[in-house]
């Protein structure tokens, strides 16, 4: 028992050291103010480099043990990964029921110095650094993307988006290719805001492809057991893993980062 023991505080240890935290200022960008200077998690492939790079937004939870496992899943496909904490700095743990106390606005500056930051290291290819978000960090993606905020110039290349709100009105002005992947089932962001969303119609709509699992709920690429998720605002929402439907996003996600940032 003491031998198993050993062996899994030496794991624990092995898997905290592979991160290395980072801090970098969040930066104004369009009519978004910065926030406060930002901590965050830095994985790296092994090797010299220059390599690809992916900015990992974490969903309302805040950073916990899914974006560690994405940290790793992306740095494994030879991506340094950068995951900001958005929520820590500004005095939270979660939003989740109350998203818009840190909105996907207020995110996108943190994702402009996320980018100006993964930029002056020299083990970055300063032309490929992508996005990807889950739920909340989402929801921050679908927001990063917009023409507006000027992203693109700064080097934004591609972004993946899991289960985020569409919200018509404001995410039409798509500029960088943008890949969605959502559940038909899901009743937290659902499905059919982001049909409205491709029939308001995109700028480019050729930059954007949607991608929707009949059969899969919120958070369905999360190995967490099914369950009703409670909120502040007196909702649940179901979370339940698909396996069928984590794998093929997550197949889709490596071919959409490997065709835009190689």
């Amino acid at each position: 028992m003491r031998s198993i023991l050993a062996f899994l505080v030496l794991l624990l240890a092995a898997r905290a050291a592979s991160a290395e935290s980072v801090h970098f200022p969040s930066i104004a960008v369009g009519r978004v103010s910065a926030g406060p200077e930002i901590s965050g998690w830095l994985y790296r492939p092994s090797g010299a480099g220059p390599f690809p790079a992916i900015i990992l937004a974490h969903s309302c939870a805040g950073v916990n043990r899914h974006t560690d496992d994405w940290g790793r899943r992306l740095a494994g496909w030879g991506y340094v990964v950068l995951a900001p904490d958005s929520f820590g700095p500004r005095g939270r743990t979660s939003v989740c029921g109350n998203g818009r106390v840190v909105s996907g606005n207020m995110r996108v500056a943190d994702i402009a110095g996320a980018l100006d930051f993964l930029n002056a290291q020299s083990f970055v290819r300063r032309d490929r650094i992508g996005l990807i978000g889950h739920s909340h960090g989402g929801r921050t993606a679908m927001r990063a993307v917009q023409r507006g905020f000027g992203l693109a110039e700064r080097g934004l290349r591609a972004a993946v988006a899991y289960y985020p709100l569409c919200v018509p009105r404001t995410d039409r002005n798509v500029a960088v290719p943008l890949l969605v992947l959502i559940g038909e089932r899901d009743d937290w962001t659902p499905a059919q805001n982001c049909r409205w969303l491709q029939q308001a119609g995109f700028a480019q709509p050729e930059l954007v492809e949607m991608v929707y699992y009949p059969d899969a709920f919120h958070s369905f690429d999360a190995q967490t057991r099914d369950r009703f998720f409670p909120t502040p605002d007196g909702k649940f929402h179901r979370l339940a893993y698909d396996p069928a439907a984590a794998a093929d996003a997550e197949a889709r996600t490596k071919a959409f980062f490997d065709r835009w940032l190689r």
